[in-house]
């Protein structure tokens, strides 16, 4: 490998922070058993936060962000991953508090490390990325949960997201009927083509107004949002339907009573993509590679975008203007 290489770097020294694109060493890395040569990282929610000075994401500076990644091993001290493997690599503490997929080279613990399904390429990987990693997640624990097509509709929350949009796409794929929640009318074209078979505004699921119990509406629900619109959302849900969580950018208290948990069997399920334990993580890859795999994943780009280019895009994750997914072309 290269004795120095690119890669994004945040720092805050003295109270100035910055973002950009700066030449690094192997020894800069964290430390880990496995170095990757990274092809494909994404862009994500948690990435935008540490991109900001006070986004509360990163533990220390200087500091290369990128939670996912995907790439071809160079070296190994660990006994199931040699030379040449192509694997894929999310959550835990990359990018937070380890070093991330935002760099030419990665290190990183081979605990954390997914070999690459039979099915998926790598830029495949980080199309679907973490964001869809949790989408699958969510899916598979209302499966697990008793949910089936035969039920009735399933609400997806943050339609146009990356969690939202996998959530459409793999749900509609098993043959439920999805209900897109998207404050973007703009958008109706794209959560068609991916599977919605109707498309609701945000307000159609919460209007600023909160009943303890509501008309039965959704069977399930993957809702990456969080807040006053989950309380809504539980309030909806038909009996011993189940509502799978996996964010909080509509905030974090939810301001709900106990009455469709002991009035209708309503289950919240709550979804960990960080800590995930990696058998599962492992069968979950699997399945993205098989029976969840959207039909044209391409579809799900918004931008694919140069380390060189990345400081500028990473701010716009914030913004809540993209539809799909931003990937990072390392290589």
């Amino acid at each position: 490998m290269e004795k120095n290489f690119q890669a994004v770097v945040v720092d805050n020294k003295d109270g100035n922070f910055s973002v950009e694109t700066k030449q690094v060493f192997l020894e800069d890395l964290s430390s880990g058993e496995v170095v990757i040569k990274v092809h494909y990282s994404g862009v994500n929610y948690k990435d935008g936060l540490a991109s900001t000075p006070d986004g509360k994401i990163v533990r220390s500076y200087p500091h290369i962000p990128g939670i996912d990644l995907a790439g071809t091993v160079v070296s190994s001290e660990d006994s199931r991953f040699k030379e040449g493997d192509q694997v894929i690599a999310t959550s835990y503490e990359i990018g937070v508090s380890h070093s991330g997929g935002y760099s030419e080279y990665a290190r990183i613990p081979a605990d954390w490390i997914v070999p690459l399904p039979t099915g998926l390429s790598l830029k495949e990987a980080m199309i679907v990325g973490t964001a869809g990693f949790t989408a699958a997640l969510s899916v598979q624990r209302l499966l697990d949960n008793g949910m089936n097509p035969e039920n009735g509709p399933v609400l997806v929350t943050g339609a146009t997201g990356g969690v939202g949009s996998f959530g459409v796409a793999m749900l509609s794929k098993l043959g439920f009927n999805v209900v897109a929640s998207s404050g973007k009318k703009e958008a109706e074209d794209y959560l068609t083509s991916i599977g919605a078979a109707s498309i609701i505004g945000r307000e159609d699921v919460y209007n600023g107004k909160i009943k303890a119990m509501d008309k039965q509406l959704w069977a399930g629900a993957v809702d990456p949002v969080g807040g006053e619109s989950l309380a809504a959302i539980l309030s909806k849900i038909t009996y011993g339907g189940s509502v799978a969580v996996s964010g909080l950018t509509g905030g974090g208290a939810v301001p709900t009573s106990v009455f469709p948990f002991i009035l209708r069997g309503v289950n919240l399920l709550g979804i960990d993509s960080v800590y995930c334990p990696m058998e599962k993580r492992q069968k979950i890859w699997e399945r993205i590679a098989t029976d969840l795999k959207p039909e044209a994943l391409t579809s799900f780009i918004y931008k694919e975008v140069t380390l060189e280019q990345l400081p500028n895009e990473l701010p716009t994750i914030l913004e809540g203007g993209i539809t799909g997914r931003i990937i990072v072309a390392v290589v």
